[in-house]
């Protein structure tokens, strides 16, 4: 059943105005999400069309869905990345920013897109560096951050990128969030119920949990 819902996410190209339109939509929620608690994570490479399908789905489920962004703001260019980010999703989701702490949002009943958990842990990652934390300290404190946050009755999608299948790094530091990021992601996916890998812009789902 699942794969049947899959399927028409990737046929369908979601706009806001879709829900009043399309009342198929509607039938897809009801079937496939009358247990609200759900976790799906979508992971790939760079460019790799994650963000694209996870806005997708999310739209799929529901009429005005959440967006956090976990981005930290660099500079101005940054910045103004953000904001065309946000101009194109559209006046139909509610944004938010968090770079750290995402339990403190109340996103209960709501279907809820995270993008992303490479760039929130990046940001615990460069937090910690002041106080020599390590790795195992580090990947506790997001596993506990992570339990509260989906503790809630909602439909969580988190985007993550699948990084260090390219080889061992020369640099230490970059070792050391490539294990965070993979220890991590591992955790997310053991708690999904749905994963999808995104391979050149084709989803492949490789985790089903009804």
């Amino acid at each position: 059943m699942w794969e049947l819902f899959l399927h028409e996410i990737n046929k369908k190209n979601v706009f806001c105005f879709a829900f009043r339109s399309h009342h198929r939509t509607f039938d897809l929620r009801q079937k496939y999400f009358r247990k609200m608690t759900r976790i799906i994570l979508i992971t790939g490479g760079q460019r790799s069309g994650k963000s694209n399908h996870a806005e997708e789905m999310a739209l799929l489920l529901s009429e005005h869905p959440i967006y956090i962004a976990t981005a930290k703001v660099w500079d101005e260019e940054f910045r103004q990345r953000v904001e065309r980010h946000r101009s194109r999703r559209g006046p139909c989701w509610t944004n938010i920013e968090e770079e750290r702490y995402l339990s403190r949002h109340d996103v209960s009943g709501r279907v809820v897109l995270i993008d992303c958990v490479t760039l929130w842990l990046t940001n615990f990652f460069f937090a910690s560096r002041e106080k020599e934390v390590s790795t195992d300290e580090l990947l506790a404190e997001a596993k506990e951050e992570f339990d509260r946050f989906t503790s809630q009755d909602a439909t969580f999608i988190f985007v993550t990128n699948e990084i260090g299948s390219g080889g061992v790094s020369d640099n230490a530091l970059q070792r050391r969030f490539t294990d965070l990021q993979g220890w991590m992601n591992q955790y997310i996916a053991s708690r999904a119920d749905t994963v999808v890998l995104m391979v050149s812009g084709i989803p492949v789902n490789i985790k089903s949990r009804l």
